[in-house]
């Protein structure tokens, strides 16, 4: 095994939970003590569902890979919580839109802000073609979950 697959295997992973623990962290304020992870990117998906008018349960699930079921679970508990909220479309009253609350879109641009951070943080500390090689690299990574996943 060389020298650079290891940097790489354990640069992935600490990579990958490092940005986890900070990301949760990050949102672990006074005011949204009570969201996962998982609650704040569904919260994400719904707000850029409703941007984009395909904000229905079936839309949003498969745009987060998830059942029905699972985002139905998701968004109850959501519901509860005071982040989004069902409401059914003027247009056809059998369609249900799901739309984030105020304080849904608080949450999420708080998560932007983090994920703004990350990428600026990242951008300024390279030159402009490595910038370019990250980028590729990234984009390998990202190939390869993507042919995983299906």
């Amino acid at each position: 095994m060389s020298s650079e697959y290891s940097q790489i295997n354990n640069f992935l992973v600490t990579v990958f939970n490092e940005v986890l623990r900070t990301e949760e962290a990050s949102l672990k304020t006074k005011e949204f003590h009570n969201l996962s992870m998982r609650e704040m990117h569904v919260i994400e998906a719904v707000c850029d569902a409703a941007e984009s008018g395909k904000n229905t349960a079936s839309e949003i699930a498969f745009s987060q890979k998830i059942t029905a079921g699972t985002l139905t679970t998701a968004i109850r508990t959501l519901e509860k919580k005071g982040y989004v909220l069902r409401s059914q479309d003027q247009r056809d009253k059998r369609v249900v839109r799901i739309l984030p609350t105020e304080k849904g879109i608080t949450a999420n641009e708080v998560h932007a802000t983090f994920h703004h951070e990350m990428v600026s943080s990242i951008m300024s500390a390279m030159k402009e073609d490595e910038l370019a090689m990250f980028v590729k690299g990234l984009a390998a990574v990202q190939n390869f979950l993507q042919n995983k996943s299906k």
